[in-house]
Order: C-alpha cells, then structure tokens, then sequence
C-alpha cells in the first residue's frame, strides 16, 4: 500500500468537502504530484483526523472529499516539555525537528547565565515542528512558547519529573528506559542529566517529564545552586561530552519512552 500523506493545519474537519491552498497545495501539487483519486490525511494539529480524496485541483488550489474523520491522539507514553537554553540558530532549529520526530509535546526556549543567542524565528520553528509532525505521523504540533529566563522554568516545574545538563554532579542516579540501565555514583563527563521526582514515573498523573538543557557554555554554579533546594537528583547520559543538541535529542527519545 502506499504512503498516505499526512498535512496538519487549521482545517474545519466538520464539513463533507474542503478547498486546499498555500504551501500545502503546492507541495500536493507541485512536489508530491498526487492526482486526482489519491488519498490524503489531514489533521487540525489538535488531534482530530480525517482520511480524504483528492477531487479536484488547479494550478494552486486542491479540493478534496472527507470519507471519514477520527481523533487520533499522538501515542506517546509520557507528557514531556523540553526546556532547552536557545543555541545556535540551526542547532536549535535541528533540536525542534528531532525531539518533535521523538515525541515532544512542548518546547520552551530558555535565557540561561550563559546564553549568547536570545533571538528565536518562533514563526520559522513553530513550521519545522508541524513539518516533522507532519513526516512522523503524528496529530498534534508541539506548542513553542516565546523565551523565558532560567529562573521563571524553574517555577513552572514543581512536583514534577524534571531532566538538567549539568557538568560537574555529584549525586547518584539510576534510570530504567526500555531495558536500559545506567547507574554513576560520581560524574566524570562533561554533560549530565538531571532528574527529579516525588515517586514513581507512574504516580505522576499525567506523566509529566521536563528536559533542561544548558547553553555551549554549560550552566553556571549559581544555577545549579538554585535547583538542590528543589526535587531534583543528577544523572549523567554517559562518560562522552555531547552537544546541546545531541543531549536534547537523546533524553527526549528517553523520557517519552521512559
């Protein structure tokens, strides 16, 4: 069978027939080259589906028939926002398409001591996310806030599961993920993880999980200082230094499926 392609915007998915145009009727048109006949999926970016058939197109219009719709909520096992220190634009650009293609459900930029960059495209992020949740199959877009600073994340995150990067921990960790088992009792790698937890994963009711992950130039003594009064333990991903952008990618695909 093949491919069914999935699109997400803000479709009305309550009506028998829909006119398609934008960037979404050219690529259809233009870059897929699908006819009239071909099926496509279509999502309003809030879980809602609909399985339709291509009628009629134009040079940039695309009219299609909706068979049937369905909610079709993304099928990951944990809630999880990653608070990520803004990088480099294409290395915080890559952060949003991977850990979208992983299972993100919302990405806040965060100002840290040491953050060089602060300025962020939201509208040019807010398009990757739904266009590799778009390639990925899932129905639901992670939401991208504007920027905050490292001490207004810390208060959005009590009593909750929560991952920081941190360079020089000395708290024990262990963490079970899939069969997967790590256990340090003092840190020698350059960048950690940091997990805090009242219970169990499965006490928390929405299985709630948040990502911190620091600028290049790692956090500062004075941050880390400000978490040891909150429920946090620290963890490392393993004894090799990892770019900001590779830890994001490796603890989003680790706590989604923790």
């Amino acid at each position: 069978m093949a491919k069914i392609h999935r699109f997400i915007d803000n479709f009305d998915l309550s009506k028998k027939e829909l006119k398609i145009n934008g960037e979404i009727a050219h690529q259809i048109i233009k870059i897929l080259k699908l006819k009239i006949g071909e099926k496509i999926e279509l999502s309003n970016g809030k879980g809602k589906c609909a399985l339709t058939t291509i009628s009629r197109t134009t040079l940039d219009i695309v009219e299609v028939e909706i068979e049937k719709t369905w909610e079709d909520k993304d099928q990951i096992k944990n809630n999880v926002t990653l608070f990520c220190a803004i990088l480099k634009k294409e290395n915080f650009e890559f952060v949003v398409q991977k850990t979208t293609e992983c299972g993100i459900s919302k990405i806040v930029p965060i100002i840290s001591d040491r953050t060089i960059k602060t300025g962020l495209n939201l509208e040019r992020l807010q398009k990757i996310a739904k266009e590799a949740s778009e390639q990925s199959g899932r129905s639901n877009v992670p939401e991208i806030i504007e920027p905050i600073t490292f001490d207004k994340s810390l208060e959005l995150v009590k009593n909750n599961i929560n991952l920081l990067f941190h360079a020089d921990g000395e708290l024990p960790f262990e963490i079970h993920c899939a069969g997967w088992r790590a256990e340090h009792s003092k840190f020698s790698a350059e960048n950690y993880v940091c997990i805090s937890k009242d219970n169990s994963l499965s006490a928390n009711k929405n299985n709630q999980i948040n990502i911190f992950i620091g600028p290049e130039g790692g956090w500062t003594e004075k941050e880390i200082e400000k978490i040891k009064n909150l429920n946090f333990k620290i963890a490392t991903l393993g004894p090799l230094i990892l770019r900001g952008e590779t830890a994001a990618i490796i603890s989003t695909y680790l706590a989604v499926n923790i």
